[in-house]
């Protein structure tokens, strides 16, 4: 186990992810401000505002140290509950001005468990999901193909298991919806031992500009309205939902005191939530809730069958 190695490859990302997403944009820069933890840790948070093609993006990284393993980190393994931690990661998420641009998130997490006398329990997760307002069938299938050839050199089941697993987890259960169009999430992974784990865990981190940069690329100059940045507004709504609900990443960093303006930077900057909203039949609105919003098996999926 190489913690070293495993923060300077989350620095590095955090800068290429950076750097790759400003480019795109064109018109802004990302701010930078480092923080400390009194806890233990800090990190550095990257937000660019108000840019050409992307009206937010943050990525963050973090390192923080603690005495107690928080609930939400040790819900899967409550024989850990009460042991020290570090955990570090990178989490991103850009919000679009384009509404037919999606939204996306992604994250790569290293958490590391010990108590005095015993070996360290450490493990690895992370992923990355696609949120559209706007559905397009080329988009969802070339960031599903881009995801399974990322998973491919670890094993032929990889792929399927954390496409399922994050269209499980990505999952809105009090409005009965999915988030997106889902993507990977894994986590408690280490049964693969460490070089190969933190190998796939690289995998997923530097191939997420190559499938979503693309996305951008296409639909970044094509025209919206009013109707189209109502919906995009409306429909962020159930982003923040889930983040604020449900997401275990937002819960571990309030539950570990950590530094709230980073972990909330990941809402979006304009929402609006209309009373028992429902899109109109037969529009491009309603075919993102009646077709895109579903657990579908994307590289199978026939193109007729998608709505126009």
């Amino acid at each position: 186990m190489d913690v070293a190695a495993v923060e300077n490859y989350l620095r590095a990302l955090q800068a290429n992810i950076s750097d790759g997403l400003a480019a795109i944009d064109g018109q802004q820069v990302f701010m930078s401000e480092s923080w400390e933890r009194p806890e233990g840790g800090g990190g550095t948070t990257r937000v660019l505002e108000e840019g050409g093609v992307f009206e937010k993006a943050g990525v963050n990284f973090s390192h923080v140290l603690g005495s107690s393993l928080p609930p939400s980190a040790s819900q899967s393994r409550p024989e850990l509950a009460g042991r020290s931690f570090r955990a570090m990661g990178v989490s991103l998420v850009i919000h679009p001005r384009n509404p037919h641009i999606p939204t996306s998130h992604a994250n790569v997490r290293f958490f590391v468990a010990e108590k005095p006398g015993e070996e360290p329990v450490w493990w690895m997760g992370g992923g990355f999901d696609l949120t559209p307002y706007y559905g397009n069938f080329e988009d969802a299938v070339s960031w599903h193909q881009t995801a399974k050839d990322l998973c491919d050199p670890f094993g032929d089941d990889v792929y399927n298991r954390y496409k399922t697993w994050c269209d499980d987890y990505f999952y809105i259960k009090h409005r009965d919806e999915s988030r997106g169009v889902g993507g990977l999430f894994f986590d408690d992974l280490n049964e693969w031992g460490f070089d190969r784990t933190f190998a796939f865990m690289r995998s997923i981190g530097d191939g997420f500009l190559k499938a979503y940069a693309p996305i951008v690329e296409r639909r970044k100059d094509m025209p919206w309205g009013e109707r189209e940045r109502d919906w995009q507004l409306y429909r962020r709504g159930r982003y923040v939902e889930f983040n604020l609900v449900y997401d275990r990443g937002t819960i571990f960093g309030l539950q570990s005191n950590g530094r709230t303006e980073s972990i909330l930077m990941s809402l979006p900057p304009l929402v609006r939530w209309g009373y028992d909203h429902h899109a109109e039949p037969g529009t491009p609105e309603a075919a993102l809730t009646d077709y895109y919003l579903k657990h579908r098996d994307w590289l199978a999926e026939r193109p007729e069958n998608a709505p126009c």
